[in-house]
């Protein structure tokens, strides 16, 4: 390769990334150290895989964060890392959020241990992902922007600019090779353009504000949202005094350059919530639109997008970090089977056949709730009515809605034939040593059998892979769950025989 150095240590004393160059071996570049990115590089180093997170801005988390919400499906994602307890004892949690003025969804019946969501900054969700990629090992290459590539049959070719020092001293082009690439870089994706995809969609809402403000009044509600007529508004807590605004007015529609004073936030929110909470001391404010945008394929040979390089969507719901953090989880423990030699390559295929689809419905459900919330013509404010009148009612039609925003209710296609739960997300259900989640720490499948069952292969031969577990109850199912908690397969009765036929085509042989 040319134009590289060696790679430098991943951290420096004191425990942070340091901007490396080249890694002596990387089997895996992710691109963007954003929260999608940092949870895959995490998984991946994790599993034993040596992988380089590349990132064009310099080493510092920006407190400008656009995520405020944790729903209950990414929590258990994070509990199975080890991470969930920390993040809610930051964070606040919210067990009842209210839409459209009407409908009142009440997250406590969640069939979940995070039957609520969870109120916090996305800073602070990346500064946990980021510890725990450094402790795994995980090479950083800060300062370094991705200017193309070139993939063939045995790897990736990255094509790379870095600039370093006190100065910011342009390094010039330079080379970077891995096995596998996969672009979590955004929105601007330099990886989707590099493969040649496009990103199909439209500008859903344009000249969105936000403003990060002090208030003098304090809101009664943990989250502030509302929509009238043409304005919507959205005011969340930073937890260090300072309120995140998002307000939209409909009627207003300027370049995202356009200047912006703290005077014109004000208005938009006192359209809209009837009051501006006597907002001071703006530190930040900016203009952006939104997108309703998806790639047609998360992967082109060994490429892959994940989290806003392979979908955007409205604010609403905020599904967007918790969408990307799922992506990662689902593709991070495939690429770690495939590169260690387990299972075959066209595990990697079942990346998209899983996640294409929930990126899709995750784009529907945000762009109708926008939509509904917007509503100011007479038939779209009657069918707002009927729509919140019939979930108020109908309990599966809302259980369904709250899958969704959540991401509990979303499964896996599964064969024909097979057991019920199969694809299904499995829920934290109690073990004889412990919880599911907890045995799910370490990337491993984990097998639940019950107590009395035919004894199966001793685990050692697989314990880089498996964990072997019995129900706390008298359940007789047998279930082997996947390392991001969703079922690979289930049996009510099975031999030691089928049961190990199961586990050499699912982890490959000890």
């Amino acid at each position: 390769m040319t134009g590289t150095t060696d790679a430098n240590d991943a951290t420096d004393t004191n425990g942070t990334p340091r901007t490396a160059g080249a890694a002596s071996r990387a089997d895996v570049i992710v691109v963007g150290a954003g929260p999608t990115g940092l949870l895959l590089a995490g998984d991946l180093a994790t599993a034993g895989i040596p992988v380089t997170l590349v990132e064009k801005r310099p080493h510092r988390i920006s407190n400008l964060s656009r995520a405020f919400v944790l729903h209950a499906r990414t929590l258990e994602q994070l509990d199975a890392r080890g991470l969930a307890d920390e993040l809610e004892s930051k964070g606040q949690t919210l067990d009842r959020l209210r839409l459209f003025s009407r409908l009142t969804v009440d997250l406590t019946t969640l069939p979940s241990r995070f039957n609520h969501l969870l109120v916090l900054p996305q800073y602070e969700v990346e500064r946990a992902l980021e510890r725990r990629a450094v402790e795994a090992g995980v090479r950083f290459a800060y300062e370094t922007e991705v200017t193309g590539l070139v993939q063939d049959a045995d790897g990736v070719t990255l094509r790379v600019r870095t600039t370093a020092g006190a100065e910011g001293a342009d390094r010039g082009p330079g080379e970077l090779r891995a096995a596998y690439v996969v672009g979590t870089d955004g929105m601007r994706s330099v990886v989707r353009e590099a493969v040649g995809l496009p990103f199909p969609g439209r500008s859903a809402i344009r000249s969105v504000v936000l403003a990060d403000v002090r208030l003098a009044e304090e809101p009664e509600t943990l989250l502030t949202v509302n929509a009238v007529g043409d304005a919507f508004a959205f005011l969340a807590p930073f937890g260090d005094g300072y309120y995140r605004v998002i307000g939209w007015d409909r009627r207003r529609d300027v370049a995202d350059d356009a200047p912006l004073d703290l005077d014109e936030v004000k208005e938009i929110t006192r359209l809209a919530l009837g009051r501006d909470y006597g907002m001071h001391d703006a530190r930040w404010m900016s203009r952006f639109h939104s997108d309703e945008r998806q790639a047609p394929a998360y992967r082109v040979g060994r490429v892959f997008l994940a989290g806003d390089a392979a979908h955007v969507h409205t604010p609403a719901g905020g599904q967007g970090m918790n969408t990307g953090l799922q992506d990662a989880a689902n593709l991070g423990w495939k690429l770690a089977a495939t590169l260690n030699g387990h299972v075959g390559a066209d595990l990697l295929d079942t990346y998209q056949s899983e996640r294409h689809p929930v990126g899709k419905s995750v784009l529907r459900s945000s762009g109708g709730l926008v939509r509904l919330a917007m509503a100011n013509r007479p038939w779209t404010l009657t069918a707002r009515t009927l729509l919140t009148t019939f979930l108020d009612h109908a309990r599966p039609a809302r259980t369904r809605m709250i899958g969704q925003i959540t991401g509990i209710g979303y499964s896996y296609p599964s064969p024909r034939g097979a057991h019920p739960l199969t694809g299904k997300r499995v829920p934290d259900v109690s073990l004889r040593d412990g919880r599911l989640y907890e045995a799910l720490r370490g990337g491993r499948f984990v097998l639940v059998t019950p107590s009395d069952a035919p004894t199966v292969p001793a685990p050692d031969t697989r314990k880089d892979r498996l964990t072997v577990a019995s129900w706390a109850s008298d359940r007789r199912t047998t279930l082997l769950v996947r390392p991001d908690g969703y079922a690979a397969w289930a049996s009510e009765s099975p031999t030691a025989e089928e049961t190990e036929a199961v586990l050499t085509a699912t982890l490959g042989r000890g």
